[in-house]
């Protein structure tokens, strides 16, 4: 039997509050013991209990976290639209159209193309401490495209999200009824193999909510379970759409109001805040502190896709909810972690405890902060996920 022991943890986030009273239930000078992938000890570093330790690992008094849990990510997708956030930066405003442009290169990519495309993107992630990402089709936009899109997702993440609806493709374009038909239909039937979850854009230039509510339902009748994009361009129904349908996270939310708000905080839906398509859109950032205030359950993910959001960094999600959307350090680093893991509802993951997957990072400082402190730079020394080592 296979243990490893982790030491000399100088200040160890938990996300348990029995620790000390707080969300990030944070433990200083501390250990942990790793068994099979999972944590089955932790305690002081002076009360280690004794046991077979085929590998020790010393902390050196840094910091260790939870890895990061990106609930929010595009990563099956062929090229990339650097032109277009060229024009953008020049002025242009961004519009759900772009998608169509993605679309049609990767109908024409093979599943190896993306299959290698979304394993380079994955390895990014890893290496800046996300253990745990979604992934979304969304960009073959048809039963074939959509169906292979899938597989690929399947081959990279457990957490794979069905979004035939992201955009009405060009050819239905003067028939989006349609094609919402065909989301229901034979796509869904197509992707359900493959699939966990089931998404829709309720936004401008994408799909209505009553559009939206239709193949949320369909998707739920087959047994995925739904997530929803709303309001990132604009107010709308979208966040109270996901509560309705009991969706475990309306995810954007560039937009929203006091009746949102209040929705949402009493439900058991997340609040999925993806500030890099701020960022990359020069878009209007959201001010959190309302939804904490209202004790929300937030996340932050990367929404890493090729047109509005291309990073798989979430220290730099992190520093951006800090600076712009009004995050203290402690929420930001509890909302890429165990936020994330509620908007997948995992329990297994996001947090560190016993039973729970022994998925950390080992930090190059003494504190979680200098991930928003220190914009910019790597601060990720070690990435471990299932107890082994992968950075």
């Amino acid at each position: 039997m296979t243990r490893t022991l982790v030491n000399n943890i100088g200040l160890l986030v938990t996300n348990n509050s029995e620790h000390d009273g707080t969300p990030l239930g944070i433990k200083r000078n501390s250990s942990f013991l790793i068994e099979n992938g999972c944590i089955v000890w932790i305690g002081d570093a002076t009360s280690v209990p004794r046991a077979d330790v085929a590998n020790s690992v010393d902390a050196q008094g840094r910091c260790v976290i939870p890895g990061f849990v990106d609930s929010h990510a595009h990563l099956v997708f062929a090229g990339d639209r650097s032109e277009e956030f060229r024009a953008r930066m020049a002025g242009e405003k961004y519009t759900a159209g772009g998608i169509g442009y993605t679309v049609d290169l990767t109908r024409q990519a093979t599943n190896g193309q993306l299959l290698q495309s979304g394993r380079r993107l994955m390895a990014e992630a890893n290496a800046s401490g996300t253990t745990t990402m979604e992934c979304k089709s969304g960009y073959g936009l048809n039963v074939e495209d959509e169906a292979r899109s899938m597989v690929v997702a399947k081959q990279l993440t457990e957490e794979t999200t069905f979004l035939g609806a992201h955009v009405v493709p060009k050819e239905f374009k003067n028939s989006p009824e349609d094609y919402v038909d065909l989301v229901c239909g034979p796509m869904l039937v197509a992707a359900r193999p493959n699939s966990k979850w089931i998404d829709v854009f309720c936004d401008k230039g994408a799909f209505t909510t009553d559009q939206a509510r239709r193949i949320l339902k369909a998707g739920m009748a087959q047994g995925l379970l739904p997530r929803l994009h709303a309001n990132q361009l604009e107010p709308g129904d979208g966040i109270m759409l996901g509560v309705e349908l009991g969706a475990a996270s309306v995810d954007h939310l560039s937009y929203f109001d006091d009746e949102d708000i209040e929705a949402l905080s009493t439900s058991n839906t997340v609040a999925t805040l993806l500030p890099a398509a701020e960022f990359s859109t020069r878009g209007i950032y959201p001010d959190a502190r309302r939804l904490h205030e209202a004790g929300v359950d937030v996340a932050l993910a990367s929404d890493c896709n090729p047109g509005s959001s291309y990073t798989t960094n979430i220290p730099f999600v992190i520093a951006l909810a800090v600076r712009d959307l009004h995050f203290t350090p402690e929420q930001a680093i509890w909302s890429a972690t165990k936020g994330g893991a509620l908007a997948l509802q995992r329990k297994d993951v996001g947090h560190l405890a016993i039973g729970a997957k022994a998925d950390f990072s080992i930090l190059s400082t003494p504190s979680y902060i200098h991930l928003a402190y220190r914009p910019g730079v790597p601060l990720i020394d070690e990435v471990w996920r299932n107890g082994t080592r992968i950075k």
